[in-house]
């Protein structure tokens, strides 16, 4: 019986996919594969990272706490960077992406179109690609923090598909020029579009579609 048990955990180690499966679970880090449909209205941070929560838990990452990385604004405002653990991270590959908060947050850190991957451990369509979807929702400065009060970058904290914008950064790191905030993973520019920045339509007018990062907690 033993010697049967053995062997086939050994045939399950080998079969297709079980390395794939493997890293999946130790998976630490990734853009969410679809939003949540309601433009930058993600019912807040609670919502946004249940809705990492249930993406990471169905891709089968073993990791306990996932956080959205999102800023907010105004009284009680939230740092992106300051909720997101220590790292290292790494993605549905087993590529690590950053190793801390300030490696994240410089230019030394791994994320590119070809390692920003979906939970599923797909490449997000980038600029170029259609339909394009490298806009990330952030609503963070480049050092991952919070805006002032009286700028909107985070459409009402992530509560509102009709009013303000989103500041939002390019998953695959790439835009109409070279610029140093087309090449920003989590700043690049507000969102715009013809209902004011923040519904779906909006979102997918330049570029996104309601995607953001998600970070296990350490």
């Amino acid at each position: 019986m033993f010697k049967r048990t053995v062997l086939a955990l050994a045939a399950a180690m080998l079969a297709p996919g079980a390395g794939v499966m493997a890293q999946q679970a130790s998976m630490t880090f990734f853009v969410t594969s679809t939003g949540l449909g309601k433009g930058a209205d993600l019912g807040g941070l609670a919502g946004a990272d249940a809705h990492c929560q249930s993406l990471a838990k169905a891709a089968g990452a073993t990791a306990a706490t996932w956080h959205a990385y999102l800023s907010t604004q105004g009284d009680g405002a939230v740092n992106a960077r300051d909720r997101i653990g220590k790292g290292p991270w790494q993605n549905a590959k087993g590529v690590v992406i950053a190793r801390s908060v300030d490696d994240l947050h410089s230019a030394s850190n791994n994320l590119t179109k070809q390692t920003a991957l979906s939970e599923k451990g797909d490449v997000i369509n980038g600029f170029g690609d259609k339909p394009n979807r490298h806009d990330a929702l952030t609503g963070s400065t480049p050092d991952g923090r919070a805006f002032p009060a009286e700028q909107d970058r985070t459409c009402k904290n992530w509560t509102s598909s009709t009013q303000g914008s989103a500041m939002l950064g390019h998953i695959d790191r790439h835009g109409l020029d070279n610029s140093e905030a087309a090449q920003s993973w989590n700043s690049s520019h507000p969102s715009r579009g013809p209902d004011g920045g923040c519904s779906q339509a909006d979102l997918r007018s330049t570029g996104g579609d309601g995607l953001f990062y998600c970070f296990a907690v350490n």
